[in-house]
């Protein structure tokens, strides 16, 4: 009997270590003085659904786990914006959440993080290297969530409004806001 479930731990201990080297790893990061009292909220909204992926205060990261495929990811905070992604499994991938102007506070961008240093942002780029050396891993806790029920009905309608300006921008335009499966590492 022992043995037999020391077999099954050790059958579902590798089945578990390889889902997650098969996972991707989006991680988000923000690191600006501009807008740095502003919190942004972060989703996975793939699959037609708002999928909360956490709060991201300045100088802090959230490390996102996902599956391999096409993803949409959402940034709110004023007003809301987009960035696509092709993942693999088992790279990780980057974008930066920065500030810009809003009405009544500041509102954010997600830019993603490539390889061929088309954006301003790239894997070798001083910036980005700064900004990974600054930030520090946030968690989702109670409070976040809590926060995220509260506010949910609001952050659906500004998907809703944003998401028609983002259908709008040109294919050029969003190529430059999608990470590619070439941009993990």
């Amino acid at each position: 009997m022992k043995k037999t479930n020391f077999l099954l731990l050790l059958l579902l201990v590798s089945n578990y270590s390889l889902s997650i080297a098969s996972d991707s790893t989006i991680v988000f990061m923000r690191s600006s003085f501009v807008g740095s009292m502003i919190k942004a909220s972060i989703y996975d909204i793939s699959d037609n659904e708002t999928k909360f992926i956490g709060i991201l205060k300045n100088n802090n990261k959230i490390e996102y786990k996902t599956n391999a495929g096409k993803h949409k990811f959402m940034v709110v905070s004023e007003a809301a914006d987009f960035m696509e992604a092709q993942v693999e499994d088992g790279k990780t991938y980057y974008s930066i959440i920065t500030p810009r102007t809003g009405a009544w506070k500041a509102r954010f961008s997600m830019i993603p993080v490539k390889k061929d240093g088309s954006t301003k942002f790239s894997i070798d780029n001083k910036k980005f290297n700064k900004i990974m050396k600054k930030v520090k891993t946030a968690k989702v806790d109670e409070k976040s969530l809590m926060w995220y029920q509260k506010h949910k009905d609001d952050i659906e309608k500004k998907r809703t409004k944003y998401w028609k300006s983002w259908q709008e921008k040109s294919a050029e335009d969003i190529a430059m806001r999608t990470l590619s499966p070439e941009d993990g590492i």
